[in-house]
């Protein structure tokens, strides 16, 4: 086994725990960035080209038909090959993190479409299930098993959220293990069924799963519920027949107690179990051989690298399965680099470079390597991950991601100050509305360019909140409410046109006085 040490270059945060790796063809993938996608790699997928031990980063592009794949952290990820001889897969991503803590229950295929020296192009289909369907989390594994010329995934394990009702403010975000049962998904039908067995007690998640035919074995794993990592090895065997399927557990000797530990395919039948954690506190530097043959497992030690002085005394390390005997190591440099969120990187190669075995096999290694803070133990704050291997890479440099060139979004986050009177902070805030449930509601003030206040910090009622979400209306903080109003053009007054009136025409009477009356008149006064 060798180490080597890497230097990321002028992009080492977006390499952060919880990533994962994919290997298409010996070229490596990597997935899961911490934050959202800048408009550099608005699909959050990089090549990694790895030169004169210099790792940078190529983005890579999704077809037109292709879904919305967020970044998503510490999923379940695993290979899905046509058949047994086909040199043609795809990765099955399903479930994890979103750079807001929302959890995912959906589940991707992932393909490569098209690949070239400047550009390559996935393909992203999200897979609609029916039936028992998982529900969201992370921390958790899936495989392929075949049996009888068919074939299924099966997901098992991981972390979730405790359910709305038992939540309470104090402990509103606090993940829970997930029961332990045994899901079962039909590709093909997009049908998923479940299955509790007796011999599963406690959930588990960052456990290590190894499939190999019928067959995936499951090895350590955390229980945030006992505080323990299972030192039990259990055995899956899953029998596809024309009717319904079968699934049974067997609980084996010889099982290791670690969490978060990374499995790297050396040989057809042969594993290599790296790193992890044994305890809270403590990481595991002890290396195992896997070897799995004729139905059986067999787990020995084997002789360890020279770690590194910065590997062994440092708290926290994380990394992930780069394919075909090669994993990608990560500690952290914040205690040597000014920039806290860089890391010093390793390639560790388990196995003899001019051995060039088909991997036939299944493997399914769990991330664990979390925010600080997001959980309890020491388990969730910093751990591991997998998938892929380290090749050179003819990549023209120019074409070379450097998130420098990025504008700098952290202030379009739910985290912001919003205003001079802002209290939200992501250590102490607790739900205030009851449509919120891990992030503090926001809306938009439509003073000049627009930004986003918290509704909180603006006093603003459920009930209006509401009111102003479902009408199509202009909203103004309380910064710029009064600026606003003294800036409004005063409405135009509409002045009805009054028709003049005409005057009356006094009415005048004229009296005729006829001779006969005149001359009476006339002999009257004389």
């Amino acid at each position: 086994m060798s180490l080597q040490m890497v230097s990321a270059v002028s992009n080492s945060s977006l390499l952060q725990p919880g990533f994962s790796l994919l290997n298409f063809d010996g070229h490596v993938f990597f997935f899961g960035q911490k934050g959202w996608p800048k408009r550099s790699c608005p699909t959050g997928v990089f090549l990694l080209d790895i030169k004169q031990n210099e790792l940078k980063m190529k983005p890579a592009t999704f077809s037109k038909d292709s879904c919305y794949l967020p970044p998503l952290r510490y999923p379940a990820l695993c290979m899905l090959r046509g058949n047994a001889e086909s040199d043609e897969y795809q990765y099955i991503i399903h479930g994890g993190k979103t750079p807001n803590n929302d959890l995912s229950d959906k589940i991707y295929i992932m393909s490569l479409v098209s690949k070239n020296s400047k550009k390559t192009t996935f393909q992203c289909i999200e897979k609609d299930l029916g039936g028992d369907v998982p529900e969201a989390r992370y921390g958790h594994t899936i495989n392929i098993v075949h049996s009888q010329g068919k074939s299924m995934s099966v997901i098992f394990g991981g972390r979730s959220y405790t359910p709305l009702a038992q939540r309470t403010t104090e402990k509103w975000n606090s993940v829970v293990d997930c029961l332990p049962s045994v899901f079962l998904i039909d590709f093909e039908f997009g049908c998923c069924t479940s299955y509790i067995l007796p011999e599963l007690q406690d959930g588990l998640s960052f456990h290590v799963s190894v499939a190999r035919n019928d067959t995936i074995y499951i090895l350590g794993g955390h229980s945030l519920q006992n505080n323990s990592r299972s030192p039990s090895l259990y055995k899956l065997k899953v029998d596809l027949p024309l009717g319904s399927p079968a699934v049974t557990c067997t609980i084996l000797p010889g099982g290791i107690s670690v969490s978060s530990a990374i499995v790297t395919q050396t040989s057809e039948t042969e594993f290599v179990l790296v790193g992890g954690y044994q305890s809270d506190n403590q990481k595991r530097l002890v290396c195992n051989t896997i070897v799995l043959e004729d139905n059986k497992i067999e787990i020995v030690e084997r002789a360890s690298p020279d770690w590194t002085p910065d590997i062994k005394h440092c708290r926290m390390w994380f990394g992930c399965d780069m394919g075909k005997g090669s994993v990608l190591l990560g500690i952290p440099g914040a205690n040597k680099q000014l920039n806290s969120d860089a890391n010093y990187f390793y390639i560790l190669r388990c196995k003899e470079e001019d051995k060039e075995e088909e991997l036939t096999a299944q493997i399914c290694s769990q991330t664990s390597t979390e925010d600080p803070g997001d959980s309890t133990p020491f388990e969730d704050s910093e751990e591991f991950c997998f998938s892929a291997e380290a090749n050179s890479f003819d990549v023209d440099d120019s074409d070379t991601y450097n998130e420098d060139d990025e504008e700098d979004e952290s202030e379009t986050g739910y985290w912001i100050t919003c205003c001079a009177s802002c209290n939200i902070d992501i250590n102490t805030w607790v739900p205030f509305y009851s449509t919120e449930l891990n992030k503090p509601a926001m809306i938009l003030c439509s003073s000049g360019a627009g930004h986003w206040v918290h509704a909180q910090c603006m006093d603003l009622s459920e009930s209006m909140l509401l009111r102003l979400s479902e009408a199509n209306v202009k909203y103004f903080c309380n910064e710029h409410v009064d600026l606003n109003k003294g800036l409004q053009t005063p409405k135009k007054v509409v002045h009805l046109k009054k028709q003049p009136m005409k005057p009356l025409r006094k009415k005048t009477t004229v009296k005729l006085i006829t001779p006969t009356k005149k001359s009476f008149l006339r002999r009257l006064f004389e």
